[in-house]
């Protein structure tokens, strides 16, 4: 994958980059193992051979100026009501219409730019976007922000393919872990929600899941056709409601829990919602500081720059490398009684086995994709070499 930067990245970047030659050749399917930084410079520079595909898709996101569209376009209303009713809601129209129109011009520069070198080029919206596209295509571009990678990342099954992300927040990329599910048993539903596109309510959600398909069962482990680059959360849907599942890591003892949801994340992730969940606020920190003083006695700093430093060196040993092939676990929220424990609340492990008890939850991928997963549902979530992401960043 390819990280770029819209406002840095010439017109060109893009197709420099599938005309990278032997460089590109070596990138792509030979073996790196620190990160690399490419500069584009002119053609002239460019060696004439290599890797150039015949077929690109482009996957673009649904803007919000386009989702607003989508959602009242059945009461027939025009853009001045489109106006007027986003003033009401405090959004500006706009300031809608200009980033949906820089977005537009974007997909255009690169869609131009493509076909200009030959190249034949499939622009594809999210909803659009599935295994038919990925097979069809011999580079994928993602066209927005993080979901839309995330979601072009998620299908993507082969290391080989290369997979292009333009967006605003570039980072410096390499290998990146990622993580794959077997499901088994009974309440499961094989066919995913799409949460991006469809913005459903909790009602909707839970019938989207019940629609698609009569209840399934799987007598034995079946590995699902995506892949996860940041997290996967399971859960009930309705939040206020405890989850209730039983988990064993690294094949060890079952445990039952109950729980806000359960978190699992690679290194890519661990800089995500993982972190959220886990790090502490200065308040928290100062509170701690403050009773181990009293207990020790020891002349224990409480000021405001020891208090941050010791926040921010905890909160910094939340993050682990995207190339670290461990799962970092996270329980949120545990309650611990007679019957359910929390031995660990977080922790790092190879494999994680869920079963679920819940009543109406789903096991969500990247926070875009959801999957029914309800009692008798069982889960075993891992990593594999062949799951791998291999990334670099584009620099002028």
């Amino acid at each position: 994958m390819v990280v770029c930067s819209l406002v840095r990245m010439s017109r060109r970047s893009v197709v420099n980059f599938v005309s990278l030659g032997s460089r590109a050749v070596s990138l792509l399917h030979g073996n790196y193992h620190r990160p690399l930084h490419t500069s584009i410079c002119n053609n002239s520079s460019l060696p004439t051979g290599g890797f150039k595909p015949e077929k690109v898709a482009v996957v673009t996101k649904t803007t919000r100026y386009e989702f607003e569209q989508q959602r009242y376009r059945y009461a027939g209303l025009s853009e001045d009501d489109l106006r007027q009713l986003l003033a009401m809601k405090g959004s500006s129209y706009s300031g809608l219409l200009e980033r949906h129109n820089i977005h537009t011009n974007n997909v255009e520069h690169i869609v131009k730019s493509l076909r200009k070198e030959g190249i034949e080029v499939r622009v594809v919206k999210r909803g659009e976007y599935d295994e038919e596209v990925v097979r069809w295509a011999d580079a994928i571009i993602s066209a927005g922000g993080d979901g839309t990678m995330l979601l072009v990342a998620s299908k993507v099954l082969s290391k080989d393919k290369p997979v292009v992300g333009v967006n605003t927040d570039p980072e410096r990329w390499l290998w990146r872990q990622r993580i794959r599910l077997h499901l088994e048993g009974t309440g499961i539903n094989p066919i995913p929600v799409d949460l991006h596109e469809l913005q459903l309510s909790l009602e909707q959600h839970s019938q989207a899941h019940r629609i698609t398909t009569k209840d399934s069962h799987f007598s034995k482990p079946s590995l699902l056709p995506i892949r996860s680059l940041n997290e996967i959360f399971i859960g009930e849907s309705l939040s206020s409601r405890a989850s209730y599942y039983e988990i064993s890591v690294d094949d060890g003892p079952w445990e039952k829990q109950k729980s806000s949801g359960l978190s699992i994340c690679t290194g890519t992730g661990s800089k995500a919602w993982s972190y959220n969940i886990n790090k502490l606020a200065e308040q928290a920190v100062e509170e701690v500081l403050k009773i181990g003083k009293s207990q020790t006695g020891l002349d224990i700093p409480l000021n405001r720059d020891f208090i941050g430093k010791v926040t921010d060196e905890y909160n910094e040993s939340l993050v682990f490398s995207p190339h670290d092939q461990r799962l970092l676990y996270s329980v949120r929220e545990p309650i611990v009684n007679r019957v359910f424990s929390s031995s660990r609340q977080r922790g790092f492990a190879s494999r994680v086995c869920v079963r679920s008890r819940c009543w109406d939850a789903c096991m969500v991928v990247d926070g875009g994709t959801s999957f029914e997963f309800n009692d008798g549902a069982f889960a075993t979530i891992s990593m594999s070499e062949e799951d791998q992401l291999r990334t670099v960043l584009l620099e002028n």
